[in-house]
C-alpha cells in the first residue's frame, strides 16, 4: 500500500534522520548520517527495500500520533477490540555509535504486536551479511559498516534468508524494548549493545 509522505513523522539524532509511517513502519533511513546511503528505502519501493515495522498483528486498528513536548520523541497509539499500546521512537543524540530506539508500552488488554525487520544497504539493492548474535540480537554487515538489532522479550525471532527477522509478542502492561546501532564494520555495535533501559531512558 502506497503511504503518502503527508503521513510520515520525523525522528532523529541531528546527523540523520528517519521517517515513520503511522502504522509503525520506519521506511527511510540513511545511516548514520544524511549523505550516507540509505539502508531503509521502502519509501522507494516496496518492504523488500528495507524497513523496520512494528505494529498490531490485527489487520484493522486505529492509530494516532504525537510528539513529547519540544522533542522529537514519537508516540504512536495502536488501538484494537483486544487492547492498546504505544509505540515510542526516537534517536539519542550520537556518541560515536548511532542509535535508533523503538519501546512498545502495553495499556489496556492483551495486543499480539507483529515487528519485522528488513535492512538493505545502498538504497534497497545490496543484501547485507547477516548472523545470529545470541537470543536477542542480530548482526547485519557490509564491508563499511554494520547494524546491529536488539529486541527484548519479544518472543520467536525468525532470521530467514536476506537477514529478514520476524517477531511477535503480547503487549499487556509492560515493556518491551528494541533497539539497533549502526557503527564501521571493524567496531561492531552489537558490543555496545545490552539490555535497553527503558526506566531510566524514557517515561
Amino acid at each position: 500500500m502506497t503511504v503518502s509522505i503527508a503521513d510520515y513523522a520525523l525522528i532523529g539524532d541531528c546527523e540523520t534522520v528517519a521517517l515513520v509511517s503511522r502504522d509503525g513502519s520506519i521506511d527511510w533511513l540513511c545511516w548514520p548520517r544524511f549523505d550516507s546511503d540509505a539502508c531503509f528505502a521502502a519509501l522507494l519501493g516496496s518492504p523488500d527495500n528495507g524497513r523496520w515495522r512494528i505494529a498490531p498483528k490485527a489487520e484493522q486498528f486505529r492509530a494516532s500520533r504525537r510528539y513529547r513536548d519540544d522533542t522529537l520523541i514519537l508516540e504512536t497509539r495502536f488501538e484494537t477490540e483486544q487492547g492498546a499500546a504505544r509505540l515510542i521512537d526516537f534517536m539519542p543524540l550520537s556518541n560515536g555509535t548511532s542509535d535508533l530506539m523503538r519501546l512498545v508500552i502495553g495499556e489496556t488488554g492483551q495486543l499480539t504486536m507483529c515487528m519485522e525487520l528488513v535492512i538493505r544497504f545502498e538504497y534497497g539493492r545490496v543484501v547485507p551479511c547477516h548472523a545470529a548474535a545470541g537470543p536477542d540480537a542480530a548482526r547485519h554487515r557490509r564491508p563499511r559498516h554494520a547494524v546491529a538489532a536488539h529486541s527484548d522479550r519479544v518472543a520467536g525471532r525468525e532470521l530467514q534468508d536476506g537477514g529478514r527477522v520476524h517477531r511477535r509478542g503480547t503487549a499487556c502492561r509492560r515493556r518491551a524494548p528494541a533497539r539497533s546501532s549502526v557503527a564501521p564494520s571493524r567496531r561492531s555495535p552489537i558490543t555496545s549493545l545490552g539490555r535497553c533501559p527503558p526506566r531510566s531512558t524514557i517515561r
